[in-house]
């Protein structure tokens, strides 16, 4: 696929990619691989889960392939006492928190959400880039300005390099990032759904490579496959993980070339490297994951939130609101649709959990799936 594209434009691949007659035949291909054995496969990307429902992948597939989404979205995982702590530092007088959009409406318990209390007067400014908040500090001197900092691998790059690059001495960072294959390794070990292998996620694998998944591969003996996000990528991805199982191989297989390579971005892990250490970490709706989560090397410290403010923020017994089966879908148990706030109340314009209020989350993109032009 990658060398019949090489020589065409960017539109003209992205077309390819999405072409319906290629499509059908890389469904026939995973029909006749399977045949009749069931196999699961789990994704963990927002992205993915977009094209997935949004082409109707899912209605290609036979129906003993089952394509499940796991914890691809970094705002709905993203535990409730960091936004807490988020919430308590937005209302400090001489603070100013700069974060992203999706977590505006991310529920926090009887805390409510960053909306609510920036509605209230709290100082809450929602930026696009780590860039954005350093420019907050920058224009506001005499105010403490933190950035809540999510995100998987892809956006904790830009973190650290803000970081290296001598911030303003008013700019601290609550640190809520989170690493992807600790989150594979446990859910492997839960053994919840039982699964034959992963769709990894193209974004993650562009920074940390094919060779961030080898380790899980060689002790669990499980298929990996990193994938692009076009339909075709998705359905080449199952061809080679169907050609795994059936093969009896447990190997990570790279079928995103034209952006992965094995070792990843270089310069960018050397950064992650130098400015964070790996700590367990919670994942809202899933538990405590062992080195799953970042915190700044002692040498960064004067750079975390923890010490700018006393602020004491207790683990949180609110995980989910009443009725929110959030979890459940993370953790790849249910659908969204088995869940009973779903559509009912639940809604992207008016968010009960965590997995309705972020575009990446699965939720939300099954609630507003339509057809791709």
């Amino acid at each position: 696929m990658t060398s019949s594209f090489a020589n065409m434009d960017p539109l003209q691949v992205q077309k390819g990619y999405r072409d319906p007659k290629l499509a059908q035949q890389a469904a026939q291909k995973i029909k006749e691989l399977a045949k009749d054995e069931t196999y699961k496969f789990m994704h963990l990307c927002g992205t993915h889960e977009y094209t997935i429902t949004h082409s109707g992948i899912r209605q290609l597939l036979p129906k003993n392939v089952e394509l499940i989404a796991g914890p691809g979205c970094p705002v709905c995982i993203c535990p409730p006492e960091d936004v807490a702590l988020a919430i308590e530092v937005a209302q400090q007088p001489n603070a100013l928190l700069t974060t992203y959009g999706d977590m505006m409406r991310v529920p926090a318990g009887d805390l409510g959400s960053l909306n609510l209390v920036r509605s209230k007067g709290a100082k809450v400014q929602v930026v696009y880039s780590m860039m954005d908040a350093i420019i907050a500090a920058k224009e506001n001197p005499d105010k403490e300005v933190v950035h809540f900092a999510i995100g998987f691998e892809t956006t904790t790059p830009p973190t650290a390099a803000e970081i290296l690059g001598d911030p303003p001495e008013n700019f601290s960072v609550l640190v809520s990032h989170r690493l992807i294959p600790p989150a594979e390794v446990f859910l492997l070990e839960q053994g919840e759904v039982g699964l034959h292998g992963f769709l990894l996620p193209g974004h993650v694998s562009v920074i940390i490579g094919v060779q961030g998944y080898v380790s899980i591969s060689e002790q669990y003996g499980v298929p990996q496959v990193v994938a692009g996000f076009e339909p075709l990528d998705v359905l080449l991805g199952l061809v080679m993980l169907l050609r795994q199982v059936k093969e009896g191989r447990g190997e990570v297989e790279n079928q995103y070339t034209r952006a992965v390579t094995y070792e990843g971005n270089v310069k960018a892990r050397e950064m992650i490297d130098q400015v964070f250490q790996p700590v367990d970490a919670r994942w809202r709706g899933i538990g405590l994951i062992p080195e799953s989560g970042l915190a700044l090397h002692e040498k960064y410290m004067n750079f975390d939130v923890r010490t700018r403010f006393d602020i004491k923020i207790e683990p949180q017994k609110f995980e989910m609101p009443p009725g929110c089966k959030c979890g459940e879908v993370l953790r790849g148990i249910l659908r969204p649709e088995e869940c009973p706030l779903f559509g009912s109340g639940c809604t992207p314009e008016n968010p009960i959990g965590p997995c309705m209020v972020s575009t990446e989350g699965t939720c939300s993109v099954v609630y507003g799936a339509q057809p791709i032009p």
